[in-house]
């Protein structure tokens, strides 16, 4: 499944409406840890593992699109 992820610094807090995530993190987006977190926190929030989650764009961008493998 596909979704579009907006990612929001300094707050925590996950919700999913359609196929629209919005995510809070509080990594910094240093050395691609703002990444590892949005990944961590959505396989979470699906009761995945982290590898059944990928960003296929955005990796730079606080807009991403992730796909769930399930």
């Amino acid at each position: 499944m596909i979704y579009k992820v907006r990612v929001k610094l300094s707050k925590n807090f996950l919700e999913i409406n359609d196929d629209q995530i919005n995510i809070g993190i509080k990594s910094k987006p240093l050395k691609g840890e703002a990444n590892k977190e949005t990944i961590k926190k959505s396989a979470k929030q699906f009761k995945i593992s982290t590898t059944s989650v990928q960003i296929k764009s955005g990796h730079k961008s606080r807009d991403k699109i992730i796909e769930v493998l399930e």
